[in-house]
């Protein structure tokens, strides 16, 4: 019996290892805002910067269409983040515009990482766009009219959310109950195993 206990706890530790080394994702996230997002007053910014190898991070904004790299800084932070704020930004201090905003985690061995979020419009000064309604099928009568409606811009819809990705924490739930179940497993062949013997 004592082998299969000092297999067990093998198990346990090697389970924890691996749940204790996906803790720190391979990439930073931004929450919110979104791409398409109207923007008013201070908005915070949220996401998570922990990934492995964080030295710190820098939030920043630049004009959207800007071809000359020129990105102005909005804050920093020394220590990661796990989805929460990373920086507030307060787009009074700014004119009405659209902006990309970017999220650069710095990292320890010189590199950096980027996530971009474009299209985002501040409208606190000018009135924000309504949507335009979808046209409806024209009824066929005796004295056809046709009205146009001009639309100086086109007006962007955000993207749904995608049911697809993986956060952090379903990685470490599914290692954890993967460990678990083979912990388990063992255990009942370990149990099966010395019934046997004797």
């Amino acid at each position: 019996m004592s082998r299969i206990g000092t297999l067990f706890f093998l198990i346990f530790f090697l389970s924890a290892v691996a749940v204790g080394s996906v803790a720190a994702q391979a990439a930073p996230v931004v929450l919110s805002p979104r791409a398409g997002d109207v923007l008013q007053g201070v908005v915070s910014i949220k996401g998570s910067s922990d990934v492995k190898g964080f030295l710190s991070v820098e939030v920043a904004f630049a004009y959207a269409g800007d071809t000359t790299g020129t990105w102005f800084l909005i804050g920093t932070r020394n220590q990661p983040v796990h989805l929460d704020i990373l920086a507030s930004w307060d787009t009074t201090t700014i004119t009405d515009g659209d902006y990309v905003l970017r999220v650069r985690v710095f990292l320890k061995d010189g590199s950096f990482l980027d996530v971009l979020i474009p299209n985002l419009r501040v409208r606190n000064y000018t009135p924000v766009e309504t949507p335009t309604p979808a046209p409806t099928a024209l009824q066929a009568t005796a004295t056809p009219t046709l009205s146009l409606t001009v639309t100086p811009f086109p007006t962007p819809t955000t993207l749904p959310l995608n049911p697809a990705v993986l956060t952090p924490v379903d990685i470490s739930k599914s290692i954890a109950y993967g460990g678990l179940g083979a912990i388990l497993f063992l255990v009942i062949l370990g149990v099966y195993i010395g019934l046997r013997r004797r």
